[in-house]
């Protein structure tokens, strides 16, 4: 995402110049690229002049948006997890609440961030 932030808007990046930027395998980077498609953030176009590119600009991403759909649940316990069943010992538990605002805290920092905040020279 920030390899793709730091280039012109709406320029598609070839895959290549990517893996090499980044250093790492072209064949990791197609299964990333799939996931960074099918979760809405970046477009993707074969053929002469095509490669991938954000659909926002860098500022409208927030990092929350890259790392949920790429992580999955960052939540420290299972109990907490979006979607996770009501956990039958949540009202005896006495250390839910150090976890659950672990999570507010990990939430708040990430949504804090956007993408562009990451680029090089654009740093606060």
């Amino acid at each position: 995402m920030l390899a793709l932030a730091e280039n012109r808007p709406g320029v598609f990046v070839p895959l290549k110049e990517i893996a090499e930027k980044e250093d790492i395998s072209k064949k990791y980077l197609e299964i990333i690229m799939r996931e960074l498609v099918a979760a809405g953030l970046v477009e993707g176009a074969s053929g002469k002049g095509g490669g991938y590119r954000l659909l926002r600009a860098p500022e409208e991403y927030t990092v929350w948006d890259i790392i949920g759909p790429m992580e999955g649940s960052l939540a420290a316990v299972a109990c907490l997890a979006e979607g996770a069943p009501p956990c039958p010992r949540s009202g005896v538990c006495e250390t839910l609440p150090l976890w659950a605002e672990y999570d507010r805290l990990t939430r708040s920092f990430f949504q804090s961030r956007r993408l562009s905040d990451l680029i090089p020279g654009k740093r606060q």
